[in-house]
């Protein structure tokens, strides 16, 4: 994904490039939990707070398959966790594609 892309996000799909589906079935659920703190303003210091996904990573389901939307303002704000999820779908070998226009 190009520093320089039009979009705004970029959805991790829960398929791999040999179309397979990515295993456990609540991996989304558990990606997005882990980046539940890295959202705009920093980490929530609200009751509950930790329980809300992050604007920026939060799990969904397209076409009938488990995903991970990410945010690009992600990759600015928190470099390392950018980097930690895409990293996470590189070494999976999932599908990644862009979507929502900057």
């Amino acid at each position: 994904m190009s520093a320089n892309s039009p979009f705004s996000e970029v959805i991790i799909h829960g398929l791999t490039h040999d179309a397979r589906r990515f295993r456990p079935s609540d991996w989304a659920e558990r990606l997005a939990g882990v980046m539940a703190q890295f959202r705009p303003g920093g980490a929530q210091t609200v009751p509950g707070g930790h329980l809300r996904y992050s604007p920026w990573c939060f799990p969904t389901v397209v076409d009938g398959v488990r995903c991970v939307v990410v945010n690009t303002a992600l990759r600015e704000h928190e470099p390392m966790a950018w980097n930690f999820v895409m990293s996470f779908a590189r070494d999976n070998a999932l599908r990644v594609s862009e979507g929502g226009q900057a």
